[in-house]
C-alpha cells in the first residue's frame, strides 16, 4: 500500500474517515520550520458519540473473534507498519522534530514489536485455576468493552501502538486519540488498519485537543477503562473525572529520573549512555535521566568529559543525517523549556555548556530548537530538580556515599525510572532495593523487554503497562466456583 498525508486530516469512525462534526479544525505545526503543513479535526462529543455506537455495534462480534483472527490481524498490521516504515518515520519526525535517523531505528520498528508481540500474546494468554477437596475455582479474563486510548506526543506511534495492540489483543473495541500536536502517524495507522482488514468499528481514531475531544473520551459513560501517557497534570484531571465513575485507569505519568553512577562503573559504557539517557528525542522521553549524581571522587573527571562530548553535538534540520538534536516539540513546549533554564539560574545554577536557543539555517530558521544544556550547583529541593522539565536539560550533583546518592534520588515526588552504574552488583541490587522507583536499570538504559511490567509510583502514575500487565488491564476476572 502508499501511505499519503492529506493537509487536512479526518477522524476514522467505523472503518470510514469523516471530517469533524462541527467543523472546527486544529493547524499542525511543523516544529522545525514553524510552518502550518496540515490541519486536524478539534472533534467533540458529537464524534466520540459516533465512535462509541461504532465500537458497540462491533462489539458482539469482535469480543468472539477467536484469537487466532486477531493474531493474525494485528501480524498484518505490524507488516504494514514495517513495510511503510519510510513514509510513517518521515511523517513522526515532521510532526514531532526528531531526527529522522531515530524514527527509523526507533519509533517505527518499536510500534511494529508492539503490534507482533501482543498479537502473540492473545494467543498465550492463560488464566489460572484453583482446586480444593471439594470444589475447583476457575478464572475467566473477558474483555472489558469499549476501551479509551489517550497517548503523548513525544513518541507518538510508538505509545499509541503500545495502548491499542494489546487492547485489541484482549478482545476490547478501541476509541483511541493521538496527541494533536503529533497526528499523522495516528491517522495513518487507521489507514495501515482498514487495510489489513480489522473489522469495521473495532478501532476508532479521533483527533483534538485534551478539553474538547479527550474529555469527551474520558467522560463517556459506556468507556469503561481509559490507558492515558502524558504529564502528571492532564493524569490528575483524568483520573477526577474517571475515578468517580468507577472507570479502570492505567496512568503512564511524568518522571524526573536520576542516574547515578559510582566510581566504580564501566566509564566508556556509562558516559556514552548517559549522553543517550540525557539527549535522545530532544530529553522528550519520560525514562531520561535529567538528574545525574555523581560519586563525589570522579566528578570532576565526569563533568569535563560529559561536557565536551555534549558541545559536539549536532543541532539541526532533523531530515538530515548528521543531526543529533532535532527541534522540540511545539512552540508551547520551547517557551517552557527555555523558561525553566532561566528558572534554573535564578536559582542559583551555573550553565555548564547550552541554555540558549539556536538559530538554524535554511528551511530550519524559524523552528524550536534548544542547545543540549548542562546545569550544577542546585540543591536537591529546588525547582529544576524537582519539577520536570521534559527538554535537553540535565543537571549534575555530587555524593559521597551511597546512603546520600538515595537520599538525593528520592527527593522528588515523581518515581517513574532509575539508571545505576557500578561494577559493584551488591550495591547496585541495595540501591535498587531502595529507590523509589517503577524501573530500575543497572549499567544500561532503555533496555525493554515487552514481556515486563512498565510504570511508575508516586506522582509517576497510577497501574502497569506491558506485558501480563497490560492484558490484564484491559479485561476483568471473573471467578467461576464448581462444587464437586
Amino acid at each position: 500500500m502508499q501511505l499519503s498525508t492529506p493537509f487536512q486530516l479526518e477522524n476514522f469512525i467505523d472503518g470510514e474517515f469523516h471530517h469533524p462534526a462541527n467543523g472546527q479544525h486544529i493547524d499542525n505545526i511543523n516544529p522545525a520550520t514553524a510552518e502550518v503543513y496540515g490541519q486536524i479535526p478539534n472533534s467533540s462529543d458529537i464524534d466520540i458519540q459516533m465512535a462509541v455506537d461504532a465500537a458497540k455495534r462491533a462489539f458482539s462480534s469482535w469480543s468472539k473473534t477467536s484469537t487466532e483472527t486477531r493474531f493474525k490481524l494485528l501480524n498484518k498490521i505490524a507488516d504494514l507498519i514495517d513495510e511503510n516504515l519510510n513514509e510513517l518515520a518521515l511523517a513522526e519526525s515532521n510532526d514531532n522534530g526528531k531526527p529522522i535517523w531515530l524514527s527509523k531505528e526507533v519509533d517505527i520498528p518499536r510500534a511494529s514489536s508492539n503490534f507482533r508481540f501482543f498479537a502473540t500474546a492473545c494467543m498465550h494468554f492463560a488464566s489460572e485455576s484453583h482446586h480444593n477437596e471439594s470444589s475447583i475455582n476457575y478464572t475467566l479474563r473477558q474483555p472489558i468493552g469499549i476501551v479509551g486510548c489517550i497517548s503523548p506526543w513525544n513518541l507518538p506511534l510508538y505509545l499509541f501502538t503500545w495502548k491499542i495492540a494489546p487492547a485489541l489483543a484482549a478482545g476490547n473495541c478501541v476509541i483511541a486519540k493521538p496527541s494533536e500536536v503529533t497526528p499523522v502517524t495516528g491517522y495513518l495507522l487507521a489507514k495501515i488498519a482498514k487495510e489489513a482488514g480489522l473489522p469495521n468499528g473495532v478501532l476508532n481514531i479521533v483527533h483534538g485537543d485534551g478539553p474538547s475531544c479527550g474529555e469527551a473520551i474520558v467522560k463517556h459513560p459506556d468507556i469503561k477503562a481509559i490507558s492515558f501517557t502524558g504529564s502528571t497534570k492532564a493524569g490528575e484531571r483524568i483520573a477526577s473525572i474517571a475515578a468517580p465513575m468507577f472507570k479502570k485507569l492505567s496512568l503512564e505519568l511524568g518522571g524526573k529520573n536520576p542516574n547515578i553512577i559510582f566510581a566504580d562503573c564501566d566509564w566508556d559504557k556509562m558516559l556514552s549512555t548517559t549522553m543517550r539517557s540525557s539527549f535522545a528525542n530532544q530529553g522528550q522521553i519520560c525514562l531520561c535521566g535529567s538528574r545525574i549524581l555523581i560519586e563525589a571522587s570522579i566528578y570532576e573527571k565526569f563533568k569535563t568529559a560529559f561536557v565536551e562530548r555534549t558541545k559536539k553535538l549536532t543541532v539541526g534540520d532533523p531530515l538530515l543525517d548528521n543531526t543529533k538534536q532535532g527541534a522540540v516539540a511545539s512552540k508551547v513546549h520551547f517557551d517552557k523549556i527555555m523558561k525553566c533554564i532561566e528558572t534554573a539560574k535564578k536559582e542559583g545554577g551555573i550553565i555548564l555548556c547550552g541554555g540558549n536557543a539556536v538559530q538554524v539555517s535554511g528551511r530550519c530558521e524559524n523552528g524550536y530548537f534548544i542547545e543540549p544544556t548542562i546545569i550544577e550547583n542546585l540543591g536537591s529541593h529546588c525547582k529544576t530538580n524537582t519539577e520536570e522539565i521534559f527538554g535537553p536539560v540535565v543537571t549534575l550533583q555530587p555524593f559521597y556515599a551511597v546512603e546520600e546518592a538515595l537520599e538525593l534520588a528520592n527527593a522528588t515526588t515523581y518515581g517513574l525510572a532509575c539508571t545505576i552504574w557500578t561494577q559493584d552488583i551488591s550495591k547496585a541490587n541495595h540501591i535498587a532495593s531502595k529507590i523509589e522507583s517503577g524501573i530500575v536499570w543497572i549499567n544500561c538504559w532503555l533496555q525493554r523487554d515487552l514481556r515486563t511490567p512498565f510504570g511508575g509510583i508516586k506522582n509517576s502514575g497510577v497501574g502497569r503497562e506491558g506485558g501480563w500487565e497490560a492484558m490484564r488491564f484491559f479485561t476483568e476476572a471473573k471467578n467461576v466456583c464448581t462444587m464437586f
